[in-house]
């Protein structure tokens, strides 16, 4: 497997008491245009739960053209920004995550990825001319949704189960839950000071849904941490996209994949632009590892749940906390 690193030089916020591993081969780097990319995936996804890929076929007019509407918005006055409403869960939110008492140097947009849904909710930021935004959004998610899919049906290849899109299927689904977030990391005045260690942008954390395709501009700031729980800095490359396991993905594949814990730390002197589609399943839809995972007698480690189930406990609980705590049978090992 290609591996890609490079130490971060911008001036971070390392949290106290963080362990940030000093020996570490890289990202995994898996190229889609190649035909051992569904092996590579599997192997990322078990010994990582997160891996970079390129030859991703999403056009770069997208990419470069939504940046361009996000950085237009978060620079919107506050008053104008906040006409997008408040994250109930969508809309505009600043410093406070969720409702639980999370906080992080972030202000964010969460929308639907239901292209129709977001209309309305951007002509009151945008007047009647919210039709730039919108068209960017929705080509971008149209084609990062593709691209899931396609890593989707790679992995099932790859762990050998039928059919291709057992995984897929869950986001192609009409009533797909899917979730689509741009984070802004504006530059932090505290890190100004050099003995200012603890300002966190966005907290650690496992994405819910089964697989989040994050992409950002070329500025450093993401972590994931290793099974060993050092944290390793993600090197950016605003070319590229990275991909999460989600915890449904764990459940779904019997803990053979494992969700990433990861977080984004304040940076003192550069703006961060990150843009997450999260691909869910439908609200309906029951969560249990599949039985073309499991080998001989292998057990279940995970109860039978509903995504609406699941999504209500994350709702309910902070960032940091394992909620997949409340659905295993058994010890993970």
């Amino acid at each position: 497997m290609v591996f890609v690193t490079k130490p971060p030089t911008e001036n971070f916020s390392y949290p106290r008491g963080s362990k940030v591993s000093k020996f570490f081969a890289g990202i995994p780097l898996v190229d889609l245009s190649k035909p051992d990319s569904k092996q590579l995936i599997v192997r990322a996804c078990e010994e990582f739960g997160f891996f970079k890929i390129i030859n991703h076929g999403v056009p770069m007019e997208f990419i470069t053209r939504l940046e361009s509407e996000a950085i237009k918005f978060f620079s919107l006055p506050l008053s104008e920004k906040e006409k997008a409403g408040q994250p109930n869960p969508f809309g505009y939110g600043n410093k406070h995550i969720g409702k639980n008492g999370d906080v992080g140097w972030v202000e964010y947009l969460l929308l639907t990825a239901n292209i129709e849904s977001n209309s309305q909710r951007f002509l009151s930021v945008f007047g009647q001319n919210p039709e730039e935004f919108c068209s960017a959004l929705n080509d971008y998610i149209s084609a990062v949704k593709k691209m899931a899919c396609e890593i989707l049906e790679l992995m099932a290849e790859g762990l050998k189960i039928q059919p291709r899109n057992v995984f897929s299927k869950l986001l192609m689904d009409e009533q797909s839950d899917s979730y689509f977030r741009l984070n802004h990391y504006p530059p932090c005045p505290e890190l100004q000071d050099l003995s200012a260690r603890n300002v966190i942008g966005f907290g650690a954390h496992t994405d819910p849904q089964i697989i989040s395709v994050l992409r950002s501009n070329n500025t450093s700031g993401l972590q994931i941490s290793l099974r060993d729980g050092n944290w390793i800095p993600v090197p950016p490359d605003h070319n590229s996209f990275f991909i999460n396991v989600g915890d449904s993905l764990q459940v779904l594949t019997n803990g053979r994949f494992q969700s990433v814990r990861h977080r984004v730390l304040a940076n003192g002197s550069k703006s961060r632009v990150s843009m997450i589609y999260f691909g869910g399943p439908p609200l309906s839809e029951k969560i249990a590892p599949l039985q073309s995972v499991m080998k001989g007698e292998e057990e279940s480690m995970y109860k039978e749940f509903t995504w609406f189930e699941y999504k209500s406990t994350c709702y309910n609980t902070r960032l940091a906390d394992n909620r997949l705590g409340n659905f295993e049978r058994i010890a993970a090992s």
